[in-house]
């Protein structure tokens, strides 16, 4: 960062300061809210998409990443590509990923197409790497920029912390595949480091960054739930520190988002939960038809409306099988098909398993139209919603990009093809 760059934080800082104590308080139902955060959570939608692939590799969005490996499967995360690759090799095949996988012109299409919010996953070992660890470091330099990108494009953003220290579910997608390592020895102390570092770094820019978010997806069967709502509680308190103009997103931990949570986090403010709803990741979900795909996510629409915080739903998709190639892990199978351990056959992946969205069967593309109104019409029963993701390599039912040239994801948003599905 520049010395001018940071004099113009610290000037933002002061104005926000300034607007704080003459802003007037607005109340959502037992939950105090100051006007300090820069988008109305209370009177206007979340409409987002997730910048997912960009800083936290996953081999099913950018499989030519990972091709080489794809016979030895050696190289499955970051982790292993990093460290297969040594520092060097990797920094400079990342960097290139990182200046061309989402550009300026993203942004601007993601506003052209009428949404408000990006939500970017970063990982720790960007913010506050630890000595031994293999990954390598530079994705700072590039968010700065789409900060500056998004407040161009009149976009919110919201930063994910996508990865913790000994991963905190041992999905791919926080890093490393493997065991669930956090809560273990300093991991959730680095983890307040990495917050810390991240919402230091960005509090002077929160015109645009209105939330950050905790940490992404912990595994709560597998792990302390107390200890996860002490860290959450700790996380909390470390981003409101660096300014009271941060929202603070917490992810539900795969716990039932409209009763588990009801009592935590009572009197914060500004205090958002994430909650991540796919119905592909189960033999009974593969094996569900269309009309009950829809009807399942209707049924979410008032469970979301009865909760006492704002909710977003942080992750969904308009995919009813889990047909993407390498969705579950690099060089595994699906469900649907039944090539995944333990299932049987549903149905072929037939322009799913890679292909385009022009390339969808037309029976295809009507259920998935139908499937994201669906969605659509019930998640705006509450707070709003983040679509994973806005681009692929080649899984067209997630790639929001191109869901939306083709005419399967409403354009305008609130244009309707199947009307009245949700009652």
């Amino acid at each position: 960062m520049t010395g001018f760059n940071s004099l113009l934080r610290s000037a933002t800082a002061v104005l926000a300061l300034i607007s704080n104590v003459r802003a007037a308080p607005t109340l959502y139902t037992s939950q105090p809210h100051k006007r300090a955060v820069a988008f109305d959570y209370n009177g206007q939608k979340v409409r987002g998409v997730n910048l997912g692939g960009w800083f936290v590799l996953e081999p099913w969005i950018t499989p030519s990443i990972f091709g080489e490996w794809s016979t030895s499967q050696t190289v499955v995360d970051e982790y292993t590509y990093t460290k297969t690759l040594g520092k060097t090799e990797a920094s400079s095949r990342l960097s290139n990923h990182w200046n061309t996988w989402i550009t300026q012109d993203d942004f601007n299409s993601i506003a052209q197409a009428g949404l408000n919010h990006v939500r970017i996953p970063i990982g720790y070992w960007a913010i506050a790497p630890l000595n031994g660890d293999p990954y390598v470091q530079g994705q700072l330099d590039v968010l700065d920029k789409a900060i500056t990108w998004a407040r161009g494009a009149g976009l919110k953003v919201l930063l994910d912390l996508h990865g913790a220290p000994g991963s905190q579910n041992g999905f791919d997608n926080s890093g490393r595949l493997g065991p669930v390592a956090w809560q273990q020895g300093d991991t959730v102390a680095q983890t307040l480091t990495a917050l810390q570092n991240l919402a230091n770094r960005y509090k002077g820019d929160t015109d645009v960054v209105t939330s950050i978010e905790l940490l992404n997806e912990p595994l709560g069967q597998s792990l302390n739930l107390a200890g996860v709502q002490d860290f959450y509680n700790r996380g909390y308190q470390t981003v409101k520190s660096a300014s009271s103009n941060f929202a603070v997103t917490f992810h539900d931990a795969f716990q039932d988002f409209s009763t588990y949570w009801t009592g935590f986090g009572s009197g914060d403010t500004d205090l958002i939960m994430d909650t991540h709803q796919y119905q592909i990741f189960s033999p009974a979900e593969v094996g569900r038809s269309p009309s009950d795909h829809v009807s399942a996510a209707c049924a979410l629409g008032p469970k979301l409306a009865s909760t006492n915080k704002w909710v977003v739903v942080g992750e969904w998709t308009g995919a009813q099988t889990d047909c993407a190639k390498w969705l579950n892990g690099l060089g595994k199978g699906a469900r649907y098909d039944g090539t995944f351990p333990d299932s049987s056959y549903t149905g072929n992946c037939d322009g799913k398993y890679t292909g385009t969205v022009n390339g969808l069967s037309s029976n295809d593309k009507n259920n998935l139209r139908s499937y994201v109104e669906a969605q659509l019409d019930a998640y705006e029963q509450h707070t709003g919603w983040f679509f994973w993701n806005w681009k692929t390599e080649s899984a067209p039912e997630w790639h929001l990009k191109d869901l939306i040239a083709g005419g399967l994801f409403p354009q305008p948003l609130n244009s309707r093809q199947h009307p009245g599905q949700c009652g």
